[in-house]
């Protein structure tokens, strides 16, 4: 490993035993009501590895050059010293001003990446070489002055239920690497994680009572008989004429002759444990889903349908997340 390397996990290791010695350098005590303003206040630059690299180089230049009263190098030492200060205050200026104004968080099935959106405001000036970092998952934005600052980052999922989004690092090493600047934000955001279906497709258990045959039509959609494509839709089915009008790839759903709906009862899977029950009833309800079948979700103490469509999906699967 390089010096550079060394010194950079060095302090890395540094940086954590801060964060949990002093949780009020780092703001890890509170919550933040959005939105949240970066100010100098709670902005911090501090130099990187490659930074006291760059310092010990130059201290040896200075060094030499004295000791051989080369005003040259001396000029040249004098000039690169300037520009490293400078480069931290850019670095500083970077982070001064943005503001976290939004932070958007989709539904997704546990074991998949959560997509989550974080909206800035960036203000007048240039940002460049802006990170963002929640966890282990990292990424990089830019915005020219006036322009919203977007960072989309696909935080992994485990389990079902409510997942508060951990805090939020912004940071920057622009321009040169020499300086490292940053802050924490810890807004209350959670997000919502439905269950993991179950792999196998078990056939959806039949209520038994015969309903009157009659046509289905998608309900809870904005164009009733048309539903926004998904990636396992077939090409022929797009509806490309109201895909044009809408600037969205839209599909037509077929209408379908039901002759009975489907009960999805949580009491009638006694062998299976509760995560496994819970597991094949999201599972049937994405199956009934498919099929555009109407479906009753039944779980101790509520009842959910019968009904079809996105919104019915969606209080299903999230009753079924909270149980």
């Amino acid at each position: 490993m390089s010096i550079a390397g060394t010194l950079n996990a060095s302090w890395l290791r540094l940086q954590g035993w801060a964060e949990r010695r002093l949780p009020a350098l780092t703001r890890l005590r509170a919550k933040e009501a959005l939105p949240i303003r970066l100010e100098r206040r709670r902005i911090y630059v501090v130099p990187t590895g490659f930074g006291l690299v760059f310092a010990a180089m130059l201290l040896v230049m200075s060094v030499g050059a004295l000791n051989y009263y080369n005003n040259p190098a001396l000029l040249l030492t004098a000039v690169l010293g300037s520009v490293s200060v400078l480069s931290m205050l850019v670095a500083f200026r970077t982070l001064d001003g943005v503001c976290l104004e939004r932070v958007q968080a989709d539904a997704c099935h546990a074991g998949e990446p959560l997509p989550l959106e974080l909206g800035f405001a960036a203000g007048s000036r240039l940002r460049n070489g802006l990170r963002v970092k929640i966890g282990s998952v990292a990424a990089v934005f830019a915005a020219l002055p006036g322009e919203p600052l977007r960072a989309t980052l696909a935080l992994p999922t485990e389990r079902r239920g409510l997942l508060a989004v951990p805090r939020i690092c912004v940071w920057t090493r622009w321009p040169y690497g020499l300086f490292r600047a940053w802050s924490w934000l810890n807004p209350p955001i959670e997000a919502l994680v439905y269950p993991r279906p179950e792999t196998e497709a078990v056939p959806l258990p039949q209520s038994g009572q015969e309903t009157q045959r009659s046509v289905v039509q998608p309900q809870g959609e904005d164009f009733g008989a048309l539903r926004e494509y998904r990636a396992r839709d077939p090409r022929r089915a797009i509806a490309w004429k109201a895909s044009a009008r809408h600037d969205r790839l839209l599909v037509r759903e077929p209408e379908s002759l039901i002759g009975e709906d489907y009960v999805l009862d949580f009491d009638a899977l006694p062998a299976l444990d509760l995560e496994a029950r819970i597991a094949r009833l999201t599972r049937w309800v994405l199956m009934a889903e498919e099929r555009r079948a109407p479906y009753t979700l039944v779980l101790p103490g509520q009842r959910l349908g019968p009904d079809l469509g996105s919104a019915h999906r969606q209080r299903c699967l999230r009753a079924l997340a909270l149980f």
